[in-house]
């Protein structure tokens, strides 16, 4: 009879998890599987396309190749975690005032993207955004309309931080 893996504890959204799995499972199924956060989407599996993208400490970071025991003392945001649906995050909102999304399954990639970049640089050019999407795949094609949205996310966002000034 195989040992049995002890536990591994992780923070998810702020909250601590418990997690009953082997080392080398990756993030992505630990979220999905084990905490039911569906939000955050298995595209290529090959750290290729972005749509598994997840916060690691503030950083955008591929969850379907990342092993649940490398965050096991870092902080990991998902799409869930950076807002709600009564009160979304600046770029979720954007993105749905801009209708960015065509299909829609890259969005939460996009969306983990574009705020951990819009936390580093609140005031970014089109060439910025870009950059910082680059590793986001959308075979929809819909980019432009996507940069659009977090450069009116950035601007929403100084706007609401100036009049709490």
């Amino acid at each position: 009879m195989a040992e049995s893996t002890p536990p591994r504890t992780i923070s998810v959204n702020g909250r601590r998890h418990e997690v009953h799995t082997e080392d080398d499972t990756a993030l992505l199924y630990v979220l999905r599987n084990h905490l039911g956060l569906k939000g955050t989407r298995f595209g290529c599996g090959l750290s290729l396309c972005g749509a598994c993208f997840v916060l690691v400490d503030g950083s955008p970071a591929y969850s379907c190749d990342t092993p649940v025991w490398a965050v096991e003392h870092k902080e990991v945001t998902t799409v869930e975690g950076l807002g709600t649906p009564e009160e979304p995050h600046p770029v979720a909102q954007a993105m749905i005032e801009g209708q960015a999304a065509q299909c829609g399954y890259c969005m939460s990639g996009l969306v983990v993207s574009a705020a951990a970049l819009l936390t580093e640089n609140d005031d970014p050019s089109e060439d910025e955004v870009r950059a910082a999407l680059d590793r986001n795949l959308c075979r929809c094609g819909a980019h432009n309309r996507v940069v659009r949205a977090v450069l009116a996310a950035a601007a929403q966002m100084r706007a609401n931080r100036e009049t709490v000034r």
